[in-house]
């Protein structure tokens, strides 16, 4: 008799084994950097990835200030926003969101590369960037990754 189970593997929240991973942005381009980094927020990158289950790792990105953005990408890009008032939407560059606070360039981006949901949401809070090499994470012994 054949002992080989043909079952499809889904991750519980106890096999789930979450890790702690460092990025440093510097001089790296903003699209490759943040593609990786939501590759593996989601999970991805993982054997056990589950597609309903937060099974990624918690993602610690510094020196976002000195991310690049190549071409005329840093006077071209605009982001938007608005604030549901008439007339009251705005748009930033790349260059003005770089120099106010450089952490949000970094999570915008990596924010559109998640799912659109509430598993997105909550993917998002594994996160964390910082604009210099200084961050408050050294307790959880984060593996740096070279990308």
């Amino acid at each position: 008799m054949n002992t080989i189970s043909n079952k499809t593997f889904s991750a519980k929240p106890s096999n789930i084994d979450k890790k702690w991973i460092l990025v440093d942005a510097e001089d790296q381009p903003l699209g490759r950097i943040c593609s990786q980094v939501a590759i593996i927020l989601r999970g991805k990158n993982k054997p056990e990835f589950t597609p309903h289950m937060d099974t990624g790792d918690n993602v610690v990105v510094i020196n976002a200030e000195k991310v690049k953005l190549t071409g005329k990408k840093m006077s071209d890009k605009t982001y938007f926003r608005h604030s549901g008032y008439t007339g009251s939407e705005s748009f930033t560059t790349a260059e003005e969101m770089l120099r106010k606070d450089p952490t949000s360039l970094v999570s915008n981006a990596v924010k559109g590369m998640l799912p659109k949901n509430r598993l997105g949401r909550k993917l998002l809070t594994n996160l964390r960037v910082y604009a210099g090499s200084v961050h408050p994470h050294t307790a959880q012994q984060p593996e740096k990754l070279e990308l």
